[in-house]
């Protein structure tokens, strides 16, 4: 069993607390026990830990100095991921860290930099990467039957934007660089990298929608690949709720949809008889309801560090992820001009 300590005990820290502790830990553990979390709100948190059986410490020294820790899980303010990483790997403790692994590309190869010379393991929380939806996708370009990508085209929105109080470090327009790229937006990036390659240059538009925000919450991005694709991301958090992902390939069209990815299409392309008559093969579906992505993402990670296999979301991966990100926000800063991808 890893012992991990929970840094950060706001929504999203308590969600992934309750990944590895709920019902389902019983006949499908993840390997993963929190014993120790500390928060910034610790009278919040109280009543919470008491439920869950983990102790709530003062500070996260207090989890560093800790010898019986093996990790440390960060659901923290984005600008803090880098200190509190550094820390954690200096401490030689194993790292997850909720996306965006920190703000641009220079902090976040610090981090990979130091997790690799110490041989600690280092996970960022891309936990779309765990559901057999993108699996069965990940499926048909691999055996050829998607063919070569043309283009990628996702959508991915929230109305998150009305619920967050101003005061809440995630309106904050210094946690948002990018728009909704940062609270959303990174996830279909990161899907668009692991199909298409890496990315030559973005165009990028933020916008600014919902009423008395802090931050652009809405932005949309136009991506050319080193492989000639193509990409069109959409993100918002001031409308409704709303997922899709469609890779249009030489051979067919894969597509995901609805909130929780469970829609899965792919849809061959025609082909002509020798008759000449050109036929459309009937759709492949397939329904993926109710899949814990959350738990198979914290099972993961406790697999990689007991096991030493490659955690599954490259690091590679993720600082390429990075360099776009820097891209598209400099794009936007610009009003939509063509940002070349430099690592």
């Amino acid at each position: 069993m890893i012992r991990a300590a929970i840094v950060g005990l706001g929504r999203w820290g308590r969600t992934l607390v309750n990944a590895v502790t709920g019902s389902s830990e019983a006949t499908h553990p993840s390997g993963l026990h929190f014993a120790l979390a500390v928060t910034r709100t610790r009278a919040s948190a109280e009543a919470f830990c008491r439920e869950k059986n983990i102790a709530l410490v003062d500070s996260y020294d207090d989890i560093l100095r800790d010898p019986d820790i093996d990790a440390v899980v960060l659901a923290t303010p984005h600008s803090q991921h880098q200190a509190q990483a550094l820390a954690a790997i200096a401490a030689r403790k194993h790292v997850f860290v909720e996306k965006p692994l920190t703000l641009d590309l220079p902090s976040a190869r610090a981090v990979a930099d130091a997790a690799h010379r110490s041989g600690l393991i280092l996970a960022v929380g891309f936990t779309r990467r765990f559901h057999p939806s993108i699996g069965a996708l990940r499926a048909r370009l691999a055996d050829g039957r998607l063919g070569d990508v043309v283009s990628l085209v996702a959508q991915h929105t929230t109305s998150t934007a009305q619920f967050v109080a101003p005061d809440n470090w995630r309106a904050t327009a210094d946690e948002a660089p990018g728009g909704a790229l940062t609270a959303v937006g990174v996830h279909a990036l990161d899907h668009m990298i692991e199909f298409a390659g890496r990315v030559r240059d973005v165009r990028a538009i933020t916008t600014r929608y919902y009423p008395g925000g802090a931050s652009d919450d809405t932005t949309t991005v136009m991506l050319r690949f080193a492989t000639g694709a193509t990409g069109l991301l959409f993100c918002s958090v001031a409308t409704a709720t709303n997922f899709s992902f469609a890779a249009y390939g030489t051979k067919g069209l894969a597509e995901i949809t609805r909130a929780d990815l469970s829609h899965f299409r792919f849809a061959p392309a025609s082909t002509a008889a020798p008759t000449g008559l050109v036929t459309a093969p009937p759709d492949e579906i397939v329904e993926n309801s109710g899949f814990d992505m959350l738990h198979e993402q914290m099972t993961a990670f406790a697999r990689t560090i007991r096991d030493g296999n490659s955690y599954p979301v490259p690091i590679a991966d993720v600082l390429h992820g990075m360099a776009v990100f820097d891209a598209v926000v400099e794009s936007a800063k610009r009003g939509g001009e063509m940002i070349e991808v430099k690592e």
